[in-house]
């Protein structure tokens, strides 16, 4: 899948899978970008992944995706700002992931930053998005996706806004940070189980009220087919290193017994 049919998929609401990527492990992210999911998300504000790391795993992805399944890689920014969007397209990527959104005015930065004028403020230097660009720019725009992070008490106030931002093709639930908006001590408090599930149903009405997608980060697939059917339109599954220790342990726990 070409990251103009990725994009399109977003943008018509189509139900998609993904994976979470943290570590800086290129062979790794390659044969999971073979398995099926229709995206990976390397994660550069919180995983353990500098540029040139984010380089050589969208370079994976898209080997992985060429012997296989057909993924589309995509980066969660570090930070809402031109630089960082623009030097993750310019590595590849077919979208951005842009944290702590707190409002319409944030969403417009954030599109502008990855979209080439007139519609943004991108600096053309395309490097290996020149894979996509081709000699317009404009069908650049067309193939990348601008997905914001709805992750702070602000954010989710001011969801409806967020949401109706011209240019924004999607919103993605970060679960850890929306919990602790909403009161819970921990991610995954069980004593704002309530008020956190509402606010994900509200994120999930408010993006198909306003025709874009709805994301959200989960634990296991299980969970990720349960927000599918809750009306999110793609969901992400845990991560490299949360599934490389369960796993490990495990195979220990079954040795040891």
């Amino acid at each position: 899948m070409g990251s103009k049919e990725f994009a399109d998929r977003i943008r018509a609401r189509e139900k998609l899978l993904g994976y979470w990527v943290v570590l800086d492990a290129p062979v790794a992210t390659e044969r999971i970008a073979r398995i099926g999911y229709d995206y990976v998300v390397l994660d550069g504000q919180h995983g353990l992944i500098g540029y040139q790391g984010l380089l050589t795993g969208l370079l994976a992805v898209d080997a992985g995706a060429a012997l296989g399944s057909g993924s589309v890689g995509l980066v969660r920014v570090e930070a809402n700002h031109p630089t960082p969007i623009g030097r993750a397209l310019d590595a590849g990527a077919a979208g951005v992931i842009v944290p702590l959104v707190d409002s319409s005015a944030d969403v417009t930065r954030a599109v502008q930053a990855a979209k080439y004028p007139p519609a943004g403020v991108r600096s053309y230097g395309p490097m290996r998005s020149a894979l996509r660009v081709g000699p317009v720019p404009a069908d650049a725009d067309a193939a990348t996706v601008v997905l914001a992070m709805i992750e702070t008490p602000l954010g989710l106030k001011n969801v409806a806004e967020i949401c109706a931002t011209r240019g924004l093709d999607g919103v993605y639930v970060g679960p850890s940070d929306l919990g602790l908006s909403v009161g819970a001590r921990f991610p995954g408090d069980p004593e704002v189980e309530g008020p956190f599930e509402e606010a994900v149903e509200l994120i999930a009405r408010t993006a198909e009220g306003a025709g874009i997608a709805a994301g959200i980060h989960t634990p296991d697939g299980d969970t990720a087919q349960r927000r599918l059917g809750q009306g999110y339109t793609y969901a992400t599954v845990a991560s490299d290193l949360t599934h490389l220790e369960a796993v490990a342990a495990a195979h220990l726990d079954r040795a040891r017994s």
